[in-house]
């Protein structure tokens, strides 16, 4: 059986914190690949800025150099809010001999109990829970965890480095960054 680790999130930029999360966990749990997947509408944040080709794009840019890492557009597919135990239904509907691991930061740990049919959810895929600086790695629920080198990133950071003309060069990877000012996202 194959094991796939999910990755998702908006990815509006994709930044070296979501390459460095994905690939140790790759690493850590002998994963086969880790598969990227955009959400289209996340139910716990509001909309990505940019669009989603801009975001497919740049996504397709940060993860060209690893052949373990692939995009999967099923959440795209969907319109409105994509909520993971649907997601999850369809790949294993799609993909029934490959066992999911589904990738989270403490942040999003600490918020399962809210997720949408979680005790459900909770029978069809493993959770692998990742440190995030401020957030407690504890659930309730089984989880497995995996010790990353803590970078502190995020998108909302980029954003805001990049709506005020501040460098978000080793933040990104280069060629992200150079489609970025190419195509002027997240100007001013």
């Amino acid at each position: 059986m194959r094991k796939i680790g999910i990755l998702g999130g908006t990815f509006d930029p994709p930044h070296l914190g979501h390459l460095i999360i994905a690939e140790e966990v790759r690493i850590s749990l002998g994963l086969d690949g880790v598969w990227f997947m955009p959400s289209n509408e996340p139910p716990h944040k509001e909309k990505a800025i940019s669009n989603t080709k801009e975001r497919l794009q740049m996504l397709a840019l940060a993860i060209e150099n690893n052949a373990a890492f692939k995009i999967n557009t099923v959440e795209l597919n969907r319109k409105g809010k994509s909520y993971t135990v649907d997601t999850i239904k369809i790949l294993k509907e799609n993909y029934s001999k490959t066992e999911f691991y589904f990738i989270i930061g403490a942040d999003m740990v600490e918020y399962l109990p809210h997720w949408k049919r979680i005790d459900d959810l909770v029978n069809m895929v493993k959770f692998v829970g990742v440190k995030r600086s401020g957030f407690p790695l504890k659930s309730s629920y089984s989880i497995l965890t995996v010790d990353i080198p803590m970078i502190d990133i995020s998108s909302t950071v980029i954003r805001e480095r990049l709506t005020n003309n501040q460098s978000v060069k080793y933040l990104v990877p280069e060629k992200v960054d150079t489609y970025i000012k190419e195509n002027q996202l997240y100007e001013n």
